[in-house]
């Protein structure tokens, strides 16, 4: 396995870049964050539409949720390399199709998890925000969503572990990601497969345990930072101390 990572290491990290296209570990990552940073506010879109009080939006962000989640991956990716072009004559990027590909699967899956975070706020806080003279948009976006992105941050974090594991499915169509490297290495030897795939196992292991770590110490500070926050006293001069009791 040395021997593998001394002559092909490169080309599992940046793929045949200087000389040719970026590819390897770091294709992987950067189609991770570029599909995840497109699919949160699509997420987030849905997760209000399905809550919306519009009878007409919650139910086209059903259908939308449903189909979704109803198709394989890899079949929205078939039809968004070889169906699309057809249809509308645009051609994209292997690399580009499974960015997109991720953002209608994600946004749909992300989108139920904060969905379900929205719902499982005390229906008091809406009625009291209304109360008090604010809008619908203006009670998710400063009093709902805040609290809701908060509690299903864990699930966040997954379906980010989730979005790095679902990239591998970009070398069907050419996508010259990790996976692809480690293809082509196998290739190339031919006679040490089980080498090169333990090889490719460990790199996504690695990758998918830092960003479980990663998420740990997030959800950590945030609650160390929201715990500070309510425990502060509340000042003589607010409002609020002015209650009588």
């Amino acid at each position: 396995m040395t021997e593998i990572l001394s002559q092909y290491g490169l080309l599992l990290l940046v793929g045949q870049y200087p000389d040719g296209p970026l590819g390897g570990l770091a294709l992987t990552l950067l189609m991770s964050i570029a599909a995840l940073l497109l699919a949160f506010p699509v997420a987030v879109g849905v997760a209000v539409a399905r809550t919306s009080p519009v009878h007409g939006i919650r139910r086209a962000a059903a259908v939308y949720v449903t189909a979704v989640r109803g198709i394989p991956l890899l079949l929205i990716i078939f039809w968004g390399f070889f169906v699309l072009p057809l249809v509308t004559g645009v051609t994209s990027s292997p690399e580009v199709t499974v960015i997109c590909a991720l953002v209608a699967y994600e946004g749909a899956y992300l989108g139920e998890a904060i969905r379900a975070a929205l719902e499982a706020l005390p229906k008091g806080q809406t009625d009291a925000s209304r109360s008090l003279g604010m809008s619908y948009p203006a009670t998710l976006r400063k009093v709902i969503l805040p609290q809701a992105l908060f509690n299903c941050l864990p699930s966040m974090m997954n379906q980010f572990v989730l979005i790095v594991k679902n990239t591998s499915l970009a070398y069907i169509i050419g996508a010259q990601e990790v996976t692809f490297s480690a293809n082509s290495i196998n290739a190339q030897l031919l006679t040490r497969p089980f080498e090169v795939y333990f090889i490719l196992a460990a790199i996504y292991f690695i990758l998918c345990y830092s960003l479980s770590c990663l998420s740990r110490v997030v959800e950590s500070r945030v609650l160390r930072k929201r715990s500070r926050l309510t425990s502060q006293p509340i000042p003589e001069n607010s409002s609020l101390a002015r209650v009588p009791s």
